[in-house]
């Protein structure tokens, strides 16, 4: 027999114990009353519960003791109670210990902090608060190859040094995912890989015991690469970029690609074989017979900076197999390099055009002595498909400064079209405009109208993944863009209104909803609205039929009645996940917001089933909680960890059903990242409600480290709860460190997990983008927050933070704030041009020595949260602390 005391510190309580794996054998209470399971204590009661039957075994299925009462159920595992570690939820006022420990809830209260044993959120709060500088200093390096191209155009380059041997450099042509075949093999449809190729090229010595290369983009945010290889006194200095074959880039000069055929290019898309035949013309002249090619344009200028004369070497591009695989060759299968030109046996065309100080490089491997102080240019010209001789006579005469220029000139014009963000933190400030240009440079589709394709990087669209990205261009004023990349969406709705396009999820009906809502809160565009509201209107059809055949009396007791199930990732989890609805449940809310404006009865019909659909992903929620096992945290307590669908009992790495549950690099994978932290964004629990504050406990270490998510970090949402309750320095954890960890830091560029796979990811760099415009500006009801989660070195003396035309939902916005910690004073100016604007403005300003003001001009100053509240906002506000 196995004894335990359950310890209430509360007032008088009632309820009932169960075990699962297990039996109860009795109940007794001193002071209390028992029913067979059932008890009912006074204040401060002590219930002793003897187990029949039980298991202590380490591993799956373990007995698992429920304790139901009515307003806070909690369960744990048998085998984890100890009088060493009691059982402790303070929220709760609960403990539980062997039934031989006489202790009372007040001593177990006071031993465990006696031990001073403290959460990582107050350690946090304890050390100075996060930078890109420190984290970097701790976190894994990445390499990543940097995507090069037009904008909109299929038609990219993929480019870095090799890292196998840790030279400069390859190119790699794709279509966006698909990288470019050799065409005598007819293969670029059925996607043979062996028929897949790549250039090479070789600058300097060869490998060594101490290869330097560093790499930067132009002017730190512009797809124009810059890399420095030094071997002693021979330094190699890389530009690299894309441009067009004819024509130097230009406004209006970026035809793009027609949206089906991106489409039929993008990793994970859905269609069919047959689709797929049918759209081969239009593949064809999209990929292949194009008027123009896009180039891959490289210059190396090798420069003697010692004082003696040294040796460059240079090795012409070659074709290799893609990514190191074989390249299936026909006849006798060789490279060809004649006076500058690359070819291959058997292959018509030219794969790349090379030269040397201007004129055709005269062999395919060269040795160039230079003198002291001496330069010898080489470039590499490649266009995206091999082209004919005349064709490649003219581009031995491109001007590679020409095209620079216009190339430089092309992509600042783009970051003037959009909203300003300048941070004083240079790498942040950088990321920031860097990554709005990847996302850009990575959305597909014909300029300047029609469905636009916000890929995610390596793979198609998604309605979950897309949003970060598509509501980041309309909070930077890029509304027309946003509205394609949503029509993009609606193009490719089924007839039922169901809306799937990447690998089988069925989670994208309701996200793409959600950010349409969005869009239509920044826009009010009610001319665009209504030719999409059929769309709208099938898709919450649909969900709302999905919704009603879950409405089965049996799922009651499951805890799982009304809610949606399904695929949501890559696992064939076809459950009642919280990530399904919470996104099922937001963008049924944003659909009868639309309505609301156009279509007042069919808003009339979404309104009334929104509050049983809360009502319903609220119970399954709180139904889980009630049966997850309890995890021991850093500070001693004890929180119940969540499982990512209302089926399984807890936190799914902890095995209490038992099953197979690593994937993508970790064990917490499907909890953390597709788990119940999404229904705090999806507006299903609020932030400081009980299930929230319980999951962002749980979410600490062994779930993340420094509050960084594993694996695939940018899907855990606790960075938007972090945010919301005011936790400034767990939010900022969670940014530098998954930022630093994830990205190349040199170009900015995201891969999709920590582990690599999934290169220039903008799904993740457009959650990071997000994650600033909330720390900068986020709405909260009728009000504006400004610099709610702002580093307080961002106010050191002399620092300014500037938003230029920045969306809200209020309108546009324009904020600046200068710290003149010199004369003592920090000062904010804030305009919001609208007639919508909002009712009261929140300015957190807070001093980077963590003073508080002595006095305040513009609004109430409130020192605790170091903000001051304008309220009646009338449009325009200045705002002074004085320390």
């Amino acid at each position: 027999m196995r004894q335990i005391a359950i310890l209430f510190g509360g007032g008088k309580i009632q309820g009932q114990v169960n075990a699962v794996n297990g039996r109860v054998g009795a109940l007794a209470a001193k002071d209390g009353k028992v029913d067979g399971m059932a008890f009912a204590l006074p204040a401060g009661g002590r219930l002793e519960v003897s187990f029949a039957e039980f298991s202590l075994k380490r591993g799956a299925f373990p007995t698992i003791c429920n304790v139901f009462t009515e307003n806070n159920p909690f369960a744990f595992n048998l085998r984890d109670v100890s009088s060493a570690t009691p059982i402790f939820i303070p929220e709760f006022q609960v403990a539980v210990v062997p039934a031989d420990d006489q202790r009372d809830y007040a001593q177990v209260v006071w031993d465990v902090a006696a031990r001073g044993a403290i959460s990582d959120f107050t350690r946090y709060l304890n050390e100075p608060e996060e930078s890109y500088a420190h984290a970097a200093g701790r976190n894994r390096r990445q390499y990543c190859q940097t995507w090069l191209g037009l904008g909109r155009d299929l038609r990219m380059f993929r480019v870095g040094y090799q890292e196998r041997y840790q030279f400069w450099g390859q190119i790699q042509p794709c279509y966006h995912t698909v990288p470019q075949y050799l065409s005598f093999l007819q293969a670029r449809f059925e996607r043979v890989p062996e028929s897949a190729y790549q250039l090479n090229f070789v600058i300097g010595q060869g490998a060594s015991c101490r290869p330097r290369i560093s790499r930067r983009l132009e002017d730190g945010v512009l797809p124009i690469l810059r890399s420095v290889q030094v071997e002693e006194d021979v330094q190699y200095h890389l530009t690299v970029f894309a441009t067009l074959e004819k024509t130097p880039l230009a406004p209006g000069a970026v035809r793009g690609s027609e949206w089906d055929a991106c489409y039929a290019n993008t990793g994970g898309n859905m269609l069919s074989p047959e689709q797929r035949e049918e759209l081969r013309p239009k593949l064809e002249a999209e990929m292949r017979g194009r008027e123009e090619e896009t180039v891959c344009c490289l210059r190396v200028e090798a420069v003697n900076t010692g004082r003696v004369p040294r040796y460059a070497w240079f090795k012409a591009a070659f074709i290799t197999g893609f990514n190191g695989l074989a390249l299936r060759y026909t006849d006798a299968g060789k490279a060809d390099f004649q006076a500058g030109y690359t070819r291959l046996t058997g292959c018509a065309g030219v794969f790349a055009v090379n030269r040397l100080d201007g004129a055709p490089l005269p062999e395919e491997e060269m040795a160039v002595l230079l003198q002291p102080g001496e330069t010898a240019t080489f470039d590499i010209l490649v266009p995206h498909s091999p082209v004919d001789q005349s064709r490649a006579q003219a581009l031995m005469s491109l001007d590679f400064d020409a095209h620079l220029d216009a190339c430089r000139a092309y992509w600042r014009a783009r970051l003037e079209s959009a909203a300003q963000i300048r941070v004083p933190e240079k790498p942040m400030d950088e990321n920031i405009r860097a990554g709005l240009l990847h996302c850009d440079l990575a959305t597909l589709g014909r300029e300047p109208d029609g469905p636009a394709l916000a890929t995610i990087g390596w793979y198609s669209p998604i309605g979950t993944e897309s949003a970060p990205i598509i509501q980041f261009f309309d909070s930077m004023g890029w509304h027309k863009l946003a509205e394609r990349c949503i029509d993009f969406f609606f193009a490719r709705q089924q007839p039922s209104g169901f809306i799937q396009n990447f690998a089988r999820y069925e989670s994208e009906t309701g996200p793409l909803l959600w950010t349409a809502g969005e869009h239509f809160r920044y826009t009010r565009d009610t001319a665009w609205l209504k030719g999409v509201l059929p769309n709208i209107r099938k898709a919450a059809e649909y969900l709302l039929a999905w919704r009603e055949r879950n409405k089965k009396e049996e799922f009651r007791a499951k805890g799982f009645y009304g809610m949606v199930d399904g695929k949501v990732a890559d696992p064939n989890d076809f459950y009642h996940s919280f990530f399904l609805n919470a996104g099922t449940y937001i963008g049924l809310k944003r659909a009868a917001e639309m309505c609301r404006a156009v279509d007042p009865e069919y808003a009339q019909m979404l309104e009334a089933e929104l509050p049983a659909y809360l009502k319903d992903i609220r119970s399954g929620f709180y139904h889980a909680q009630a049966r997850a096992p309890l995890m021991p945290l850093g500070d001693g307590s004890w929180a119940p960890l969540m499982p990512p669908w209302v089926e399984y009992t807890g936190g799914i790495s902890f095995y209490a059903d038992g099953g197979k549950w690593f994937s993508h690099g970790a064990f917490a994978s499907r909890s953390c990242l597709t788990g119940p932290l999404w229904l705090i964004i999806s507006e299903v629990l609020d932030p400081r409600e009980i299930g929230a504050e319980f999951m962002l406990k749980t979410n600490q270490y062994p779930v993340t480290l420094d509050n960084a998510a594993l694996s695939q970090p940018y899907y855990c949402r606790h960075d938007y709860a972090h945010i919301r309750r005011g936790e400034v320095a767990a939010f900022l954890k969670t940014y530098y460190n998954q930022l630093t960890a994830l990205q190349d830091r040199e170009t900015y560029t995201f891969w999709e997990h920590y582990h690599h796979a999934s290169e220039h990811k903008t799904h993740e760099e457009g959650w990071f983008l997000m994650q600033t415009r909330w720390m900068l500006w986020l709405e909260e009801g009728d009000a504006l927050r400004l610099l709610g989660a702002i580093p307080r070195a961002w106010l050191a003396h002399g620092q300014t933070i500037r938003l230029q035309g920045v969306k809200s939902y209020f309108g546009p916005l324009w904020a600046e704030v200068e710290s003149d910690l010199q004369r003592n004073r920090i000062t904010a100016e804030i305009r919001v041009e609208s007639d919508r604007r909002p009712a009261a403005l929140y300015v957190r300003l807070p001093h980077p020595q963590g003073r508080r003001a002595a006095s305040c001009a513009g609004g109430d100053y409130d020192p605790a949260a170091e903000t001051v509240t304008v309220r009646p906002f009338a449009g325009r506000a200045r705002v002074e602390l004085r320390f």
